[in-house]
């Protein structure tokens, strides 16, 4: 696989590089993995940390600015950061109420976050952790709590943002957050394999007629490999597992992501929105807003998710509310 790479065990330093001198009027490098608000800590409010294995940009880097995340802090590709660079972040992220971390369900950040956490409280910091386990492939609903976390943190990062803007209190946020992965579903498919830049060896091998449903993030193998079916189709099976893994039912009001794996087009993810769309007609559940583009990557890898968020008044209130990022922004008062 050909990348516009130097030292394949210097591209996330280097990429991140990059991003924050393309986003200076947002962001500011705080170290050679961390990024910040261009002007954090914000003083009296909640700071939303973000993080894990880079590799799935924009997931967590681009999401740094007003009404989302403080800080961020990413690992080497698709690796866990360590717990001293989850600590730098944390420090400047803090406006004296506390930090609410955000990340997936994955064992290394789960491990280096909660070390992280405890020097931070010993420093005074208070903290609070949401863990997002969206990806119904990877575990059954009775085991929801051990599920992987997919694209669903693009919703968890803008609800917990959104809400640590009014001024809430780290617990408030929290609960929040937490609502908001509660009431998310995602089930992905992949049609190729992504390539680890340091090793140029794929996840995992496909044939040219196959396709991989329930593929995880950092190229995980699938649950059911299948010859090769339609948009509609493909559409069909995501859409099949996410509704009936709450269930949504007719009558509820929900987001959508269709979310592109890295090297899907545009034009292959709103066809898949369009039968996303007929189907939730015909169960008669609402759309409020649906995002279609590439959230969370897996470097090349090509394939889409679906994801469902189920929205009460706070949920929809929080996710309209104005957010200003490099790779994700809400404008409301534009659209009056």
């Amino acid at each position: 696989m050909k990348k516009l790479i130097n030292d394949p065990f210097k591209v996330t330093v280097e990429s991140i590089e990059g991003y924050a001198k393309a986003y200076a009027d947002i962001v500011r490098l705080v170290g050679p993995h961390v990024v910040s608000r261009k002007y954090a800590p914000v003083r009296d409010k909640v700071g939303v940390v973000v993080g894990g294995g880079s590799g799935h940009e924009p997931l967590f880097l681009g999401w740094v600015g007003y009404g989302m995340a403080d800080a961020v802090v990413l690992g080497e590709v698709f690796a866990a950061p360590p717990p001293a660079l989850i600590l730098e972040a944390t420090r400047a992220a803090n406006g004296g109420r506390g930090i609410l971390y955000v990340y997936g369900n994955y064992a290394g950040d789960r491990m280096n976050f909660d070390i992280a956490g405890e020097i931070a409280r010993d420093e005074g910091i208070r903290n609070e952790t949401v863990r997002v386990w969206d990806d119904i492939a990877s575990a059954p609903p009775e085991m929801a709590h051990e599920r992987r976390g997919i694209a669903a943190d693009l919703f968890v990062i803008k609800v917990a943002g959104a809400k640590a803007e009014t001024g809430a209190s780290l617990s408030d946020v929290k609960r929040s957050a937490e609502k908001a992965r509660d009431n998310c579903r995602s089930f992905g498919v992949a049609l190729s394999s992504a390539t680890i830049p340091a090793t140029g060896k794929p996840t995992f091998t496909l044939g040219e007629n196959e396709m991989y449903f329930g593929i995880g993030a950092h190229g995980e193998k699938g649950v059911k490999k299948t010859k090769m079916v339609s948009a509609d189709e493909t559409a069909e099976i995501l859409m099949k597992g996410v509704v009936e893994d709450l269930p949504f039912r007719g009558g509820d009001e929900v987001g959508v992501i269709v979310n592109g794996y890295g090297s899907t087009t545009l034009m292959e993810l709103y066809i898949i929105n369009r039968k996303v769309h007929q189907i939730l007609d015909g169960l008669r559940i609402n759309v409020h807003h649906t995002e279609v583009g590439s959230f969370l990557t897996t470097q090349e890898m090509a394939g889409c998710s679906v994801t469902l968020m189920r929205l009460d008044e706070e949920l929809k209130e929080l996710y309209d509310a104005p957010a200003y990022t490099p790779a994700f922004r809400k404008c409301p008062n534009l659209l009056k």
